[in-house]
């Protein structure tokens, strides 16, 4: 006989794990379904063991930089075989971590592939054989996967996707980076750090092109001052495998066509949800033109009882999205089994941030400028400089700033946009701020420590009003 649960979660990402360890603590009888590490992609593969890697490449950077704090190092190289090992320990630890958590919790883990057989029903492949289990609800957590070129398919050894790039055999002499998103941009800025000279190409009029014209403007010109050929409104061609390299044909701005040879590339063009082979059409689960998977704001599918989170639904794909995702699916499945404590409310995707990891760093929530004019706002914008913040200053992180887009006619906090040292820690005061509806009043009257770089935050506020103290 089927094994009886009240909710069946497959795959453990930061979306699944989240989300049955909150089923467990509503009182639901909770089983996890993974078929190769818990923590999935992010925690094994991607968010963490990248930062750890763009960790070493910062302190490296530091340590090259040594004299202008009025130090001196010496014979300063990088052993890149034990960097990757330090990121692969960090992974390791985590996922331990998870195995912890779900013992906690008590979750059973059902480790093998996971396919709905129907709705309420999953059959699990794993090294025991086959099982069948039974739930009342089903919340389909699989994620996504690197997008693959359909002319030059990764193959791990010269044409890499991002985590062939977290565990290289060599280190790239001459990199080419296919994709200035987020995850080409972490990884164009780790292995410039480390020494190879990079190349990006970006089919976008800009790099990191969802962020806010500013930014993408001064990060272009940040990366170029440390080194990067960074070449947009360009697409590559072809890309030739040779045994000691690439040949790429890239076709540029001007519709003329370069040739460039190249240790390596690594494709960062977008991802591919996980669909294929877990009874979506079984199931008669509808998805949409990319092939994710459709929800409501709760991760409801079409199908009652079969829900969806994380990368395999729409965007933005990020961790934090899809762990609060899972919490919401949890607490509206909780409600719908006659838990009457709960009250979960519908995502919303305007107070999502987005953070990049690459130096400098950049950080976002909410409209950019473009964004909102179009949407039809008059707007109040302001921008204060790292270079009039004390901290930024005595950190030797001056290159910067902060961007703050506002509702002219009621003061609305409509977006935020930062690049430069510590701003992917620094955001979350604005997301807090719009998440509880905020105006520039509330942020004015706001006290912010001195020294921080944070005070930027509330010079751009200042700024936006032609009250800026210190520019």
């Amino acid at each position: 006989m089927a094994e009886q649960y009240d909710v069946i979660v497959l795959g453990s990402g930061p979306g699944g794990y989240v989300s049955a360890i909150r089923c467990a603590q509503l009182g639901l009888k909770t089983a996890i379904v993974e078929r190769e590490n818990l923590g999935g992609i992010c925690l094994n593969w991607g968010c963490i063991p990248t930062k750890a890697l763009l960790r070493s490449a910062e302190v490296y950077h530091q340590m090259k930089h040594a004299p202008a704090y009025g130090l001196a190092a010496d014979n300063i190289r990088a052993d890149l075989d034990a960097v990757v090992k330090r990121s692969r320990g960090v992974a390791k630890q985590l996922n331990q971590g998870v195995t912890h958590l779900m013992k906690k919790n008590k979750i059973a883990v059902h480790m093998g592939l996971g396919k709905l057989k129907g709705p309420g029903q999953l059959e699990v492949a794993g090294e025991k054989g086959t099982e069948t289990l039974s739930a009342k609800h089903i919340i389909i957590a699989t994620g996504a996967r690197a997008r693959d070129l359909p002319f030059a398919k990764a193959d791990g050894e010269r044409i890499w996707t991002y985590r062939h790039a977290m565990t290289p055999r060599e280190m790239p002499s001459n990199l080419l980076v296919i994709g200035s998103g987020a995850i080409g941009i972490e990884f164009a800025s780790f292995y410039n750090d480390m020494g190879a000279n990079v190349t990006v190409v970006e089919m976008m009029d800009r790099i990191v092109p969802v962020e806010d014209a500013d930014v993408s403007a001064f990060l272009e010109k940040a990366l170029a001052k440390q080194g990067m050929t960074i070449l947009t409104k360009a697409g590559v061609k072809s890309l030739t495998v040779g045994p000691n390299g690439v040949k790429a044909a890239i076709t540029k701005k001007d519709g003329s066509v370069m040739e460039a040879d190249f240790s390596h590339v690594i494709v960062a063009v977008g991802i591919v949800p996980n669909v294929e082979n877990i009874g979506l059409e079984e199931c008669r689960i509808e998805p949409d033109k990319r092939y994710h998977i459709k929800t409501d704001g709760y991760g409801r599918t079409n199908v009652p009882g079969i829900w969806a989170i994380g990368d395999v639904t729409d965007g933005p794909w990020l961790a934090h999205k899809a762990s609060h995702e899972g919490v919401i699916a949890a607490e509206a499945i909780a409600a719908e089994l006659g838990n009457k404590d709960v009250h979960p409310h519908p995502m919303d995707r305007a107070n999502i941030p987005g953070c990049t990891y690459c130096h400098p760093q950049i950080a976002s929530v909410g409209m950019t400028e473009a964004k909102a004019k179009e949407a039809g706002y008059s707007v109040k914008v302001g921008t204060f400089p790292f270079i009039g913040n004390g901290k930024a200053i005595a950190l030797g992180e001056s290159e910067g700033f902060v961007k703050t887009v506002f509702d002219e006619k009621t003061g609305e906090l409509l977006g935020a946009h930062m690049i430069g040292a510590e701003v992917t820690e620094m955001i979350q005061g604005f997301v807090v701020g719009k998440t509880l509806e905020t105006t520039e009043a509330e942020l004015m009257h706001t006290v912010f420590p001195h020294p921080t770089i944070s005070e930027s935050m509330h010079e751009s506020v200042l700024a936006a009003y032609g009250r800026a103290l210190h520019i």
